[in-house]
């Protein structure tokens, strides 16, 4: 599905991504873990092309995209969730929504399956973005993501700022679009939620991956978990 090969990428003269590579099978969960300031969301913003990579190339189903601008990547089938969110807070639910379908509501993906997914985003649907919770407002992320008929939908750190119950919730829903087909790349730190959601890890810092492996792999190595991923 996608095949990242020993990108580099900068801020300015800030030498951020040195040298990442990593790959992904259709239909696979994969997460990319790190502390703070270790490259993670700086990777996916080479991958959607927001912060193009100076060398290396990035495939997915076997096109080049390395050179491709953000919107045509989205236009291949790669949506990117941000940390921030990057929803319209003056606009209802509904209207967010409808900025995020660029098939009419004919895709597999549209406002009825987004609201099954997410029934509170049914009932505050006419609400304004600012007038959500957190954890609504990443509900809401997804479900604009999902509207596009992703094929890989690329989530960054969806825990963050969630109560721990939505985060429950937010961990379902990323197994539910796995079953449903949808192949994802999570950032993330909570590794108990990666855990039990993930098929294989990828650990991330300094702009280098430092280790990669299983699920099964990464729950026995804790030496890893200890001396890359504790606070």
């Amino acid at each position: 599905m996608l095949n990242v090969e020993d990108i580099h990428t900068y801020y300015g003269d800030s030498y951020v991504i040195q040298g990442v590579s990593l790959e992904i099978k259709k239909g696979e969960t994969l997460t990319l873990l790190g502390r703070n300031g270790a490259g993670k969301t700086t990777t996916l913003r080479s991958i959607t092309a927001l912060t193009p990579p100076r060398r290396g190339r990035i495939h997915f189903q076997m096109q080049d995209i390395t050179n491709l601008k953000p919107y045509e990547i989205v236009r291949l089938g790669i949506s990117l969730v941000p940390e921030d969110r990057r929803i319209f807070k003056a606009l209802s639910v509904d209207e967010n929504l409808n900025i995020g379908d660029r098939q009419g509501g004919r895709g597999r993906w549209n406002k009825q399956v987004v609201y099954e997914l997410f029934p509170i985003l049914f009932t505050r649907r006419q609400n304004r973005g600012h007038q959500l919770s957190g954890g609504e407002q990443q509900m809401l992320a997804i479900g604009r993501a999902l509207m596009g008929n992703p094929l890989l939908l690329l989530l960054d750190e969806p825990s963050e700022g969630v109560a721990p119950l939505l985060v429950t919730l937010i961990a379902e829903t990323i197994s539910t679009l796995s079953r449903e087909g949808i192949t994802i790349l999570l950032v993330e730190q909570n590794i108990e939620m990666t855990v039990k959601i993930a098929h294989r890890h990828y650990v991330i810092d300094g702009g280098k991956i430092i280790y990669t492996g299983s699920n099964e792999e990464f729950i026995r190595n804790k030496e890893v978990r200890d001396k890359y991923l504790t606070v």
